[in-house]
């Protein structure tokens, strides 16, 4: 990934109205974990940080290629934090109960199949997978999750509601530009956005569409 997103990441993680809807919903798809979990990707370390709030119960490790990430990471949150890549994880075999993977199978440096055998691997048995992903639709993120030898793949949308929005930024207004989708909002939109996410989150049933999908599955 590009240095300067790391940079914008850094600074917005915090707060911006996308990682905090992002964040509660890893939180919450572990609800039931005990043990340890992997962030496999943590960039800057914002989730481990935000998981580190909800749940001081868990013990917390992070992996990440950028040292420079890294090293902020482990400052930020106050856990470990490797060095490494997610296609061939510096970890002996189940070594954890949960691992979470946030916006990582689109980079193009990542090898979804080697990504997911190593997850896969580095899990206890029982152990649970969950893995935000853009790029990639439901039905496919299911299927890579399958033939990595996961089980109880429950994949679904989410950021339905503003996905016309989305698709008018990136599509229209933006004009292909590859600008970055991390920035600051006003106050008052962000505020806005997020309450668009935090309603679509208590909608009892997924939406058919959305700007990415959360999938949660298993190791046998």
């Amino acid at each position: 990934m590009d240095p300067a997103e790391y940079t914008l990441m850094d600074a917005a993680e915090g707060g911006m109205w996308w990682y905090r809807s992002l964040h509660a919903r890893l939180i919450a798809a572990l609800a039931d974990t005990q043990g340890s979990v992997l962030d496999a990707g943590c960039g800057t370390g914002g989730f481990l940080a935000a998981l580190g709030r909800h749940r001081p119960d868990l013990s917390r490790c992070g992996v990440e290629w950028d040292q420079a990430a890294a090293s902020r990471a482990r400052q930020k949150s106050a856990s470990a934090v490797a060095r490494g890549s997610v296609n061939a994880l510096p970890f002996a075999d189940a070594s954890f109960d949960a691992a979470v993977s946030a916006d990582v199978l689109c980079h193009e440096a990542v090898d979804p199949a080697a990504a997911l055998a190593e997850l896969r691997r580095v899990l206890r048995p029982g152990g649970r997978r969950v893995h935000n992903v853009r790029r990639l639709t439901a039905r496919a993120t299911d299927d890579l999750l399958r033939q990595a030898g996961f089980e109880r793949v429950r994949a679904r949308y989410w950021n339905g509601l503003l996905l016309p929005l989305m698709i008018t930024q990136r599509k229209i207004l933006a004009r292909g530009d590859a600008m970055s989708d991390v920035a600051p909002f006003p106050p008052w939109l962000d505020a806005m956005l997020h309450g668009v996410t935090e309603f679509e989150r208590r909608l009892p049933l997924p939406l058919p569409v959305g700007g990415s999908v959360l999938a949660i599955a298993e190791k046998p």
